[in-house]
């Protein structure tokens, strides 16, 4: 009747939701970065001012709300995760950020090379889970 397959262990599963959260905040961290960089980048003819404004405080928003969630998961005794009501609008954001570095690329605007965080491979080279080649 049960499954000859056990649960993976508390501390295993907990060492891996810890891992995926400090990833993903990284992740986010990157691009709400880069999305300030864009916007010190950003000519009207891309983005009005008022709009570039009203990203810019976005981003800010999001740095601060990011960084009380690092040191949270910090502090935190035990493994967490974080609601979707707090990762979807950071997502949203994310693809603001993807679709404006989008257009300052059609238009032809010159931007300096994304910093990408030490340790990991850039989107792109072999060994990255975004590598077009197969792994070996």
């Amino acid at each position: 009747m049960g499954s000859s397959t056990s649960p993976p262990a508390p501390d295993s599963s907990g060492a891996l939701l810890d891992q995926l959260l400090g990833s993903l905040l990284g992740d986010f961290s990157t691009w709400f970065e880069r999305g300030l960089v864009l916007l010190d980048h950003c000519p009207e003819t891309v983005m009005p001012p008022e709009q570039q404004q009203e990203l810019r405080a976005r981003l800010v928003l999001a740095r601060k709300e990011l960084s009380a969630a690092s040191s949270l998961r910090q502090a935190a005794p035990i493994p967490m995760a974080l609601e979707m009501e707090t990762l979807a609008p950071w997502h949203q954001l994310v693809l603001t950020v993807w679709n404006l570095s989008a257009s300052l690329r059609i238009q032809g605007v010159p931007l300096p090379e994304m910093e990408w965080p030490a340790g990991l491979p850039l989107p792109g080279s072999p060994g990255s889970r975004f590598s077009e080649e197969p792994s070996q």
